[in-house]
């Protein structure tokens, strides 16, 4: 591991998406600036500390950032900022560790959408909007289309800022790779 890398991850990457996850908690929005600044960062530390290997980890973490939100986002589950976001967080972490981020970041989503559901008392809505989805991922003229969308469902759910596990779970990641938590 080298440290001076992991520095410059916790200086850069960590305020970046802190940034990032408030943006899209209060605007429902990640900008495509933060997005182009953390690639950019990123590759010029993966390439100061490690040269070409440093350039591959970081273009193998985008696309694996970039290759695990695009079919939701093409389903109109999510948005693209969320999208790349995580490719800018791939271009930090490499592939394997972007990989576990979005892994942990999803289980805390999902507990954050059931407790979204349960406290605004939305749980009829949820289960039917949950209808509307397997209803379309049964259906391949449908699965790609609007119907179903995350903004379709209106007033009958609450939007999840997908940024904010997303932040979570690589900052819990980085945590586990800086500190040798279970052999990261």
């Amino acid at each position: 591991m080298d440290v001076g890398f992991w520095h410059a991850a916790c200086a850069v990457l960590v305020p970046g998406i802190l940034l990032a996850s408030w943006i899209d908690y209060s605007q429902r929005r990640v900008p495509n600036w933060l997005n182009l600044t953390l690639i950019l960062a990123g590759f010029a530390v993966q390439c100061f500390y490690f040269g070409w290997a440093g350039l591959a980890t970081g273009a193998g973490g985008l696309l694996v950032g970039f290759g695990l939100l695009i079919v939701p986002w093409l389903m109109h589950g999510m948005g693209a900022g969320d999208v790349k976001l995580l490719a800018a967080i791939g271009v930090w972490m490499g592939p394997l560790l972007t990989f576990y981020s979005f892994g942990l970041g999803a289980v805390i989503g999902g507990l954050v959408a059931v407790v979204m559901i349960v406290s605004t008392g939305r749980l009829t809505m949820a289960c039917a909007n949950l209808g509307v989805i397997l209803a379309k991922c049964s259906n391949r003229r449908a699965i790609f289309s609007e119907f179903g969308s995350a903004r379709s469902f209106g007033t009958t759910s609450q939007l999840l800022p997908y940024g904010v596990p997303l932040t979570a779970g690589t900052l819990i990641v980085l945590a586990a790779k800086i500190f040798g938590w279970w052999g990261i």
